[in-house]
Parts: C-alpha cells; structure tokens; sequence
C-alpha cells in the first residue's frame, strides 16, 4: 500500500490565510518571510495543508521507492514560533546559522520567534542557498 501525505498543496488563498494570522507583528513577519521566499524561488506561494505556505516544488524518491512533490522553502507561523521550512537541512550552514540571531532548529525547520530578532540578510541568503541546492539536487 502506498503512503499519501497528509498535507498537500491546495487551493486555498494564501492572502486569506496570512491576513488572519495574530498578532500584528506575526503577520507582518509572514509577509517579509512571503517576499524573501518569492525572491529566491519565483514563486508567489501556495497553501500546503491549513498551515503552511510553500513555494516552488521539487520531486523526489526515497530509497523505499516512496516518491512525490514537495515545497522548495516554506513557512508556517506556529504558536509559539515562526517555523522556516529549509528542505535540504542544516549540515552546510552553520556560518549562516551563527548570523541570524535567536533561533533553533529541527531536521529542516528553523524556529523563530520574532524576524526582530534575526539578520535579515543572512535568512534570506540562508533560503536562497538551500533552495538552489535543493534544485541543483534535484536536476540530477
């Protein structure tokens, strides 16, 4: 039996969604995080799941034959943080994670509080770099 992903990309308005998003401040954060993604990949964003805005897509394939379609960069403003989708991980960036600020990160999600918090300039670098590499990947 195949496995399907719960979240999937929709159709579901991107504008609607960042518009409800509380406090202030958090919203305003989604709207940078919305330009800085739009700038490293072209895409204007779409809806995956209820909760995260993805731009871009790539392909891929586990060793286990499991295949599909994912985002190339992503964020979801979470309760307690704002969560940066970076797909190809952390292993080569820790020059760029000693820059921006207060944060913590998982397998690929970099969790932030507040962008007033972080160097701008070196998240944006941070997105830029993972999702070329994501494509350069993935072109193979």
């Amino acid at each position: 039996m195949a496995y399907e992903l719960k979240t999937k990309k929709n159709r579901a308005s991107v504008d609607e969604f960042i518009s409800a998003v509380e406090p202030e401040t958090r919203r305003a954060d989604c709207l940078t995080l919305r330009s800085l993604m739009k700038g490293a990949t072209g895409d204007d964003g779409a809806m995956w799941g209820t909760g995260i805005v993805g731009f871009g897509k790539y392909s891929y394939t586990y060793a286990s034959g499991q295949s599909g379609e994912w985002f190339l960069t992503g964020f979801s403003p979470r309760k307690q943080n704002l969560t940066v989708y970076i797909m190809e991980g952390f292993g080569r960036y820790d020059e760029l994670l000693a820059r921006p600020g207060k944060h913590r990160t998982g397998k690929s999600c970099l969790y932030l509080k507040s962008l007033a918090d972080v160097d701008i300039a070196a998240l944006k670098e941070l997105i830029s770099e993972s999702v070329d590499a994501v494509r350069a990947s993935n072109a193979r």
